[in-house]
């Protein structure tokens, strides 16, 4: 879809190296076999929902993929949807439309606070 492909294009961009997937089911199978410091979700996926996606990886067996520092994109950015969103699993929040720099800036603050 086009905001796939134009996160795709930003974070690139910013010299990330980047795995997209085009469903949940997909995510779920890419996942394990990639060495991914991020994921990016939206929550508004058809079939598999953000809150299933990340409520699955939060169960799999791997520690590295469990682990991993997840990002929720989504259209609703009220106070109550930030809050289901980390419950649910994600570390960060990110309204859309995206807007490059703080996509990016939310990215880099990820990484740093899982690397310390």
């Amino acid at each position: 879809n086009d905001t796939r492909e134009l996160i795709v294009f930003i974070l690139e961009q910013y010299g990330a190296q980047v795995t997209a997937a085009s469903s949940g089911a997909e995510a779920l199978s890419v996942l394990p076999q990639s060495e991914a410091d991020i994921l990016l979700s939206d929550i508004g996926m058809p079939e598999m929902d953000g809150y299933m996606l990340i409520r699955q990886i939060r169960a799999m067996p791997s520690k590295q993929v469990r682990e991993i520092c997840a990002i929720a994109l989504t259209a609703y950015a009220g106070e109550s949807d930030r809050q289901q969103v980390l419950l649910a699993g994600f570390a960060e929040h990110i309204s859309k439309p995206v807007e490059p720099e703080q996509l990016a800036n939310a990215i880099v603050n990820l990484v740093k606070r899982d690397r310390d």
